[in-house]
């Protein structure tokens, strides 16, 4: 049997990249460690932009990864969502979700499978009840493109874990947060999305 060969392309803000994990893992890392299976090989390139808006994402990330794809290997997309848009005095649902649907249109032209990974709460309630909007709006998105959404905002936003991560970490998620993110992307069509089964412990 030949061995299936696939390549990752993660694009998303610092978080991805494992900000505030005392362990340097972060998220992303916890799940690779957490996927394995016999004749897959499995690449990884993690294409991270601190504080970076879904505009941002959408003008860089082709350029980016289809530089670690290869016509010879199953090539594939993260796209793990900040609430950067947040921060844009123009910034409008619609706008963000025109840019997440130019994203995913993008990839879907070139029978590139992606899975959306929705932003996280932080402990400003204001900004968590703008952030619920948007994060309602990318799954709209995803699903009508039938992209996998894993919901990261929904469980975590009264996650007591969770909030007393960013508590102790000025706002980031430290080592039980990254691990709360990783379990929610493996629990939530990871490995269905891979075509890999699932771990059994």
């Amino acid at each position: 049997m030949q061995s299936r060969q696939i390549r990752i392309a993660a694009v998303g803000d610092h978080i991805l990249a494992g900000a505030g994990d005392a362990r340097a893992i972060g998220w992303w890392g916890r799940v690779l460690a957490r996927t394995s299976a016999q004749d897959v090989t499995l690449e990884n390139y993690v294409l991270a932009v601190p504080h970076e808006t879904t505009e941002q994402l959408n003008e860089r990330w082709w350029g980016e990864a289809s530089r670690r794809f290869s016509d010879t290997t199953e090539n594939r997309l993260v796209v793990a969502l900040s609430d950067a848009d947040l921060d844009i005095e123009a910034s409008s649902s619609a706008r963000s979700r025109l840019n997440l649907a130019n994203v995913l249109d993008t990839a879907s032209q070139r029978d590139i499978p992606v899975l959306v990974v929705g932003p996280t709460p932080s402990l400003d309630e204001e900004r968590n009840a703008r952030l619920a909007e948007l994060n309602a709006a990318y799954l709209d998105v995803a699903d009508r493109r039938r992209h996998v959404y894993v919901d990261a905002f929904t469980p975590l936003v009264g996650h007591e874990q969770w909030r007393s991560d960013l508590a102790s970490g000025q706002g980031l998620p430290g080592q039980a947060g990254h691990g709360l993110i990783a379990w929610l992307v493996l629990h939530r069509g990871w490995y269905q999305w891979l075509g890999v089964p699932e771990p059994t412990a």
